[in-house]
């Protein structure tokens, strides 16, 4: 199975410029709990993601005014991405590796198609392929 049959196609994105009340807002109004962030709307180049978890813990629990706090301070910058037309199992191999609930999908050019979380994959996979990822997903971070 290719992860072009199960990710989320064209996810809503926004920038870093972008304010973190009108980001929780795109997330409400798509029922998500991530956006990926990206250089500009028209190219759609992946520069990180903010997540719910990224608003509340650097933003709220740091006493900063959400509305006028950018996205680029909060957001997360480490990306770990994966093609369309790659196996899911390498996609689950990725998300496993790096401790990831979700992971962007890049064409050709290198800009954002699409998105998969942990519940799409749980849905496609067998039941033991997926619970072997929730576990290790789950972990605590490995200390080097």
């Amino acid at each position: 199975m290719k992860v072009a049959e199960i990710m989320e196609r064209h996810p809503t994105c926004c920038t870093e410029d972008d304010n973190l009340v009108d980001v929780a807002r795109m997330m409400k109004e798509h029922d998500c709990g991530a956006i990926p962030v990206v250089e500009d709307q028209a190219t759609l180049i992946p520069v990180g993601i903010i997540t719910d978890r990224d608003i509340v813990v650097r933003a709220l629990a740091a006493d900063l005014d959400p509305m006028g706090t950018k996205v680029e301070e909060c957001m997360t910058r480490s990306l770990v991405t994966v093609q369309a037309e790659e196996n899911v199992e390498e996609c689950v191999r990725l998300m496993e590796q790096h401790q990831l609930r979700r992971i962007l999908v890049v064409d050709e050019r290198g800009a954002v198609a699409g998105i998969v979380v942990q519940a799409q994959i749980a849905m496609n996979v067998n039941p033991t392929m997926a619970g072997e990822m929730i576990e290790d997903i789950s972990q605590p971070p490995k200390m080097s």
